[in-house]
């Protein structure tokens, strides 16, 4: 199964273009379902087999969205071997996924944002840094990992747009407000060193996510918004506000990032409350 999984590997690197972590990943979860197989060949995996294979993640006490995973990793790696004349028929394929529990994404509301915003002081170097940050954050809805890749390059300050590399490698233009181009302008003309990045940390190199992670519970804690985020929340209500404010869904889809509309979809549970509460105030017989 080794051979197998190297070339699958070599697919998932090449043909794809996965990130090195997302290959990590696949491979993390294969060399588990290899170690579960043993000496047992992958041309003798059946239904049943991948059904004691369920068994066993369920005894590891894996929640059921990681047990998901697993078998998303399995089914991408019959599919190959299908594909890949390996095997003949697909033993995954009348196998059901364990049902996720969906939850819906905490968001702060427009009030909360502000606070967390006015927060940041921008007095110094690092200040404004880190005003730069929420506000580009707030501005565009980017996730993590794709503010900390923006490089001074990627922003259209004049066209007030910026190249964001999100998932998978793919890029997206994504607009970007007047407020959060002013303050990355704020923060580039004191800063002392020279770099093509944009948020650099205390060291003169680009800042990690972890470090955003700080900065963003450092805000919270001084705007005194009580109830626990993340720089993902931002993102959250990001979308939400837009939704509520009138964008449409597939407006807001191109704007994430999300490759299919159903990851898109989460946030219309949010504002399906907004409508409600308004259809409550209004309605003569609500």
């Amino acid at each position: 199964m080794e051979r197998y999984i190297a070339k699958f590997m070599r697919y998932l690197e090449i043909e794809k273009d996965y990130s090195k972590h997302t290959i990590l990943n696949y491979r993390l979860d294969l060399d588990d379902f290899r170690k579960f197989l043993g000496e047992a060949a992958i041309e003798k995996v059946d239904y049943l087999i991948l059904r004691k294979y369920l068994a066993h993640l369920k005894e590891k006490k894996l929640g059921a969205k990681t047990m998901s995973r697993h078998l998303s990793t399995l089914r991408s790696f019959f599919k190959f071997l299908i594909r890949e004349g390996y095997l003949k028929t697909n033993p995954i394929l009348t196998l059901s996924s364990p049902k996720l529990e969906k939850h819906l994404p905490r968001f702060l509301t427009e009030e909360e944002v502000s606070r967390l915003i006015e927060a940041s002081l921008p007095k110094d170097e690092q200040g404004l840094r880190d005003r730069a940050i929420l506000e580009t954050f707030y501005s565009c809805g980017i996730r993590i990992s794709e503010l900390v890749g923006l490089n001074i390059d990627d922003v259209d300050f004049i066209g007030g747009v910026i190249k964001v590399r999100g998932k998978g490698k793919k890029e997206r233009i994504s607009p970007i407000g007047d407020k959060a181009i002013g303050a990355i302008r704020a923060y580039l003309d004191k800063r002392k060193r020279q770099s093509g990045v944009i948020f650099l940390n205390k060291r003169g190199t680009r800042i990690s996510a972890r470090g955003v992670r700080n900065i963003f519970s450092k805000y919270m804690r001084i705007s005194q918004i009580k109830q626990g985020a993340s720089p993902h929340t931002l993102r959250h209500s990001f979308a939400t506000h837009l939704l509520n404010r009138g964008a449409d869904l597939r407006t807001v889809q191109e704007l994430l990032g999300h490759a299919n509309l159903a990851t898109t979809q989460i946030y219309t549970h949010l504002t399906t409350e907004k409508l409600k509460s308004v259809y409550d105030k209004a309605h003569p017989r609500a």
